[in-house]
């Protein structure tokens, strides 16, 4: 089990697969080995630790920047300073955990969240828990990837062209599904390095342009911090949204067992070591893209700002219009990211479960499918701030505060009120909080965007 060859080869025998004996491993057939070798996940494990560091960004900082000077404003100077630096704290504390956790028992690799899941909770109970709340934070994240592509080359359309017809959002959200009925194609996540990479380098590119040019573009006259709300409930489920902005921009803990799993690993050299450091190298750079862009745009702008700070920003028109390019490339790269594992859960279940062959055409369907559900959700519901506070509070605050913290409790049993214990306790109270009370905000925001909205218009 030592060997380089061997780790490299583990894979659950199914999605319901065994979970406690390594033993397992070994009895896999040549037919077995050939289905991993073929699955998403585990088909390549020679990535490098900056492969790690790119994939953590493109995951994470996402079109969630966007929406930190507007989660702000509905929060206030106080509450939102301090929302923002502990959650960057907890969120990087809870990655450290799942890192660990990766390969914690020996001659084992937990290459699926679900697998940790199967391992803290009991093989059924443990899909039970993870699989649907991962499930709707990644097809959650790939439906409002949609929405943000086609706003975004509706924007620079906009802007580069005042003069044009007005042309529908509908239609710019199927030009951006339009490339991912080709990128989707791509085998595993080390295939689509190159795409992460360059929604990587946007995502820094954007969040630069959009604190600065809030920045060149001055503070507004008559600008004012206090909430915007009208009446103290409007003000309540405005806050309570914002918290599920939040929450939304720091989700990156959805697919990073996935992304550690292509880091090759042996006893001597495992794999935890490359991805801290990939992941300590991403939270720098989420810091760089978080922080300026929230307090920045915040503070030029006050309660003011619109839900995507570019639509605050105006001119110049070429570095408006570059900013959303950037957008679009980046959450092209975000989209992938987060789609991989659901192929790869689909695949799992239709080749292992359901005995189809492992072929390209059942890739080909499988993948087409699933890209038109995102396109076609994200045209019936494009409601970006809603859907970003719902989402955010609903699914993203648990698997990324506080289920890590609750895998740990009963994987590595800390002594009752160690400092390890008290700080997992302190986190799972926070992040169901956070779990509760986000999605009211984001529900009544979708609701009261919905009274004027027409379908397809």
């Amino acid at each position: 089990m030592g060997t380089q060859d061997t780790d490299d080869t583990k894979s659950f025998d199914d999605l319901k697969g065994p979970t406690a004996h390594a033993s397992s491993f070994d009895e896999r057939t040549e037919e077995q080995k050939a289905i991993d070798a073929w699955l998403p996940i585990t088909g390549s494990r020679n990535a490098k630790w900056w492969y790690a560091a790119f994939h953590n960004v493109t995951a994470m900082v996402g079109a969630g920047v966007l929406s930190l000077p507007y989660a702000m404003s509905n929060l206030g100077w106080g509450p939102g300073v301090v929302i923002l630096i502990l959650s960057w704290i907890i969120t990087l504390y809870t990655l450290w955990q799942m890192v660990e956790m990766h390969e914690i028992i020996p001659g084992k690799r937990f290459d699926r969240y679900h697998e940790l899941g199967q391992e803290a909770f009991g093989e059924k109970l443990g899909l039970y828990i993870v699989v649907p709340q991962q499930l709707i934070c990644e097809v959650g994240v790939d439906i409002v990837y949609m929405v943000t592509g086609g706003v975004s080359i509706r924007k620079i359309h906009k802007t580069l062209c005042e003069d044009c017809k007005e042309i529908k959002t509908t239609y710019f959200i199927m030009i951006f599904a339009s490339v991912h009925f080709v990128l989707s194609h791509l085998p595993n996540f080390n295939s689509i390095s190159g795409v992460s990479l360059a929604a990587a380098v946007m995502s820094l590119t954007y969040s630069t342009i959009a604190w600065t040019a809030s920045v060149n573009k001055g503070m507004q006259d008559n600008v004012e911090y206090g909430y915007k709300g009208k009446t103290p409930s409007e003000t309540t489920f405005n806050f309570l949204s914002a918290l599920g902005d939040v929450a939304f921009a720091y989700a990156g803990h959805n697919v990073v067992l996935e992304i550690q799993a292509t880091i090759p690993s042996t006893p001597e050299k495992p794999s935890k070591g490359p991805m801290w450091k990939g992941v300590v190298v991403a939270y720098v750079v989420v810091a760089l893209c978080y922080f300026p862009v929230a307090f920045l745009g915040y503070y030029m702008f006050g309660n003011q700002v619109a839900d995507n700070i570019l639509i605050s920003l105006h001119k110049p028109k070429w570095l408006i219009a570059a900013a959303n390019l950037f957008v679009v490339i980046h959450v092209i790269g975000s989209y992938q990211i987060y789609a991989m594992p659901v192929f790869d859960m689909m695949e799992t279940l239709l080749v292992k479960k359901m005995k189809f062959k492992p072929t390209w055409i059942l890739r080909f369907w499988t993948r087409n499918i699933y890209v038109a559900f995102t396109m076609f959700v994200a045209i019936t519901f494009p409601f970006f701030g809603g859907l970003l506070g719902f989402f955010g509070g609903l699914a993203f605050a648990p698997t990324t505060y506080f289920l890590p913290c609750i895998m740990w409790l009963a994987i590595c049993k800390p002594k009752r009120f160690s400092l390890s214990w008290c700080t997992n306790w302190i986190c799972i109270f926070l992040g169901l909080c956070l779990m509760i009370l986000s999605p009211i905000g984001g529900l009544y925001n979708i609701i009261k965007q919905a009274k004027d909205y027409k379908f397809y218009s």
